[in-house]
């Protein structure tokens, strides 16, 4: 089965436009996590337009008290602020993303000829931190060699051009070949692979359905949209419902 992560950038975006305490973050995550979700995401930018350094704290500590052997998966530009920080909380899985500060939303992943040398070092860093890594990729066969040079544990293919095809099927179809490629690829430099951005319920179904290798898929955007119609529970579990698919071994076993 593929674990879902809970994205909660958008609810904290929702709050920070009034500047009260709702939606609850905190609550929120509660809500996905007696679901039955796998984990937590967030990613605090420098502009704290969404989540907040103190909303990953609280997030660690309900984690720790509450959900043991769930996940808090923090994003980010690996700057000195967010390596204290993922460091702090002792974020179970730190994905490194690109992303200049005042970026809106990843949209692309590393550069990994001109930043691999820097990312082998941070990834070093924390993994001997104990830190799980993965590092934000476009779905680009010829890129895993590149990031398996790092010493990254797994990449996050970036699924946005597939999640913004929901209405072509041939761009659909196409986008799936290329992340399929890319999945095999990263299986063969023994990578595991992460998924998200802009995953629908339909979409995750496909995305899965194709490569059921997937470990983990963080999905925010469109699982709140979802929830304003069915409620974080059942939104929760409709997103479970499609990730349910047995795990395939046979990218897994090319490389045994």
């Amino acid at each position: 089965m593929t674990d879902l992560s809970v994205n909660l950038n958008v609810a904290a975006l929702l709050r920070n436009r009034r500047e009260h305490p709702w939606p609850d973050l905190i609550g929120l995550a509660r809500i996905a996590l007696n679901a039955g979700a796998a984990g937590v995401t967030v990613h605090p930018r420098p502009d704290e337009r969404h989540t907040r350094p103190d909303d990953v704290r609280g997030l660690r500590s309900v984690l720790d008290a509450e959900f043991p052997d769930r996940e808090l998966n923090v994003e980010g530009y690996p700057d000195e602020r967010f390596l204290s920080l993922v460091q702090q909380v002792r974020a179970d899985q730190v994905t490194l993303v690109p992303d200049d500060p005042g970026q809106a939303t990843s949209d692309h992943g590393w550069d990994f000829p001109a930043q691999g040398a820097m990312l082998a070092d941070v990834v070093a860093g924390l993994q001997a931190k104990g830190h799980r890594v993965s590092l934000f990729c476009d779905p680009e066969a010829a890129h895993m060699p590149h990031a398996a040079m790092t010493g990254t544990d797994r990449v996050e293919l970036y699924t946005g051009p597939f999640g913004g095809s929901y209405d072509d099927p041939v761009a659909e179809t196409r986008e799936l070949d290329r992340l399929t490629a890319a999945a095999t690829a990263a299986a063969a430099q023994r990578l595991k692979v992460n998924a998200g951005h802009d995953l629908t319920v339909s979409g995750t179904r496909k995305l899965i359905a194709r490569i059921p290798s997937i470990a983990e898929v963080s999905i925010g955007h469109a699982l709140f949209c979802d929830a304003l119609n069915f409620g974080m529970t059942e939104t929760v579990r409709r997103y479970l419902g499609v990730c349910s698919i047995p795990q395939a071994d046979d990218l897994w076993a090319e490389t045994v």
